[in-house]
Order: structure tokens, then C-alpha cells, then sequence
């Protein structure tokens, strides 16, 4: 009997490895990386399609009324991410694996509109390893290294005190992590 399909949710502060963790489960499972819609900028090392689809604000908003997202958020009140609806359910209507990362805001909407899904939350070891891991991507100046680490503390918080998520990974060792997050998809198909 083929597996059934399943929408699997990563959440985790940023840098912590969730799209790292989300490469090597798709090395062993049959499945897709959703790809966000987002409000904000392209970087010169993105690429439409691949890394985000880019849009303008009318055109999210449109996409929100018009109910193409699975769930959306305002994140640090300036731009719009959202996932779009018709390539997950398909994928997991043929009976395959699709990933979000998404953060809290967006998993509590998963959670109320699709209780099936399995919902994960991704930890670093401790701060300080969050901290080094943020540094060495070379990507944010330093208010936003605090700003971000304040963010992970909130959402650490609400992801434990919350009781949306089916379990908790910490990512000290990829493949480590990565056989945890497979053995939960195997325990949540059954």
C-alpha cells in the first residue's frame, strides 16, 4: 500500500537548520519543499520559483481574499510570507511528503485548518549555538542578530506553552535530527 500524504510543519527560530533539515528528509522520502509567497525584496543570491515567489503587496492581498493561501503572517511588521494552497494539496493528495517552514504564526493557522498535519518545532542546542549559527551566515547586522534572538525566546515560549506542535527536535547534529524528524513521519502515517 503506498504512503499516504502528509504536510509536515518545521518551525524554529531563524537559523537554527530547519531548510537544511527539510534537504536531507527529502533524501529519504518522497516529497516537496513548499515554496513561499513573500512581500519582501529579492536578494541577488534568490531566485523566483526556487527560493520564494516574489510579489507585490495587491498581489498577496489578492491571493489572501481569494483564499490560495494555506495560512499567512506579517513577519517583523514588514513584509507578507504565505504558503500557497493548490501545490500542497495536490502533492499530498498524490500521496507525498510536503514540507513548510513556517513560524508560529502561520503553524497556529495550520493547526486549526488542517489538524492532520504533523507539526514540528526545531530547537538549537542552546542560544549561544543559535547566535554562532546566525553570525556565520554573514547575512544581518547586529540589531537584527538581537532582534532575532529575542524572536527565538518568544517563540520557544509559545511553541511549548502553546500545544500545537506533535514534538520537539533539537538540531544539534543534522543527520541526528534529521532520523528524529523521519521517525516522526513514520509514526504519524502509521
Amino acid at each position: 500500500m503506498p504512503d499516504s500524504g502528509l504536510l509536515l510543519v518545521l518551525s524554529g527560530p531563524s537559523g537554527v537548520g530547519k531548510t537544511s533539515l527539510a534537504r536531507q528528509v527529502l533524501a529519504h522520502v518522497e516529497g516537496l519543499f513548499s515554496v513561499s509567497v513573500t512581500t519582501r525584496p529579492q536578494s541577488p543570491q534568490e531566485t523566483h520559483g526556487v527560493d520564494y515567489h516574489f510579489v507585490d503587496d495587491e498581489t498577496f492581498m489578492t491571493m489572501v481574499q481569494s483564499n490560495e493561501l494555506l495560512e499567512h503572517a506579517e513577519v517583523f511588521g514588514r513584509h507578507r510570507y504565505g504558503t500557497p494552497r493548490a501545490p500542497v494539496e495536490s502533492e499530498i493528495e498524490a500521496g507525498r511528503v510536503v514540507i513548510l517552514d513556517i513560524d508560529v504564526q502561520g503553524a497556529q493557522q495550520i493547526r486549526a485548518s488542517l489538524p492532520q498535519a504533523l507539526m514540528l518545532f526545531i530547537e538549537p542546542p542552546d542560544e549561544g549555538d543559535l547566535e554562532a549559527r546566525l553570525r556565520s551566515r554573514g547575512r544581518d547586522e547586529e540589531d537584527a542578530i538581537t532582534r532575532r534572538l529575542a524572536e527565538a525566546r518568544k517563540e520557544r515560549l509559545f511553541a511549548h506553552e502553546s500545544g500545537i506542535y506533535d514534538g520537539f527536535v533539537v538540531n544539534a547534529n543534522l543527520e541526528t535530527a534529521a532520523s528524529e524528524i523521519l521517525r516522526h513521519i513514520h509514526d504519524h502515517r502509521g
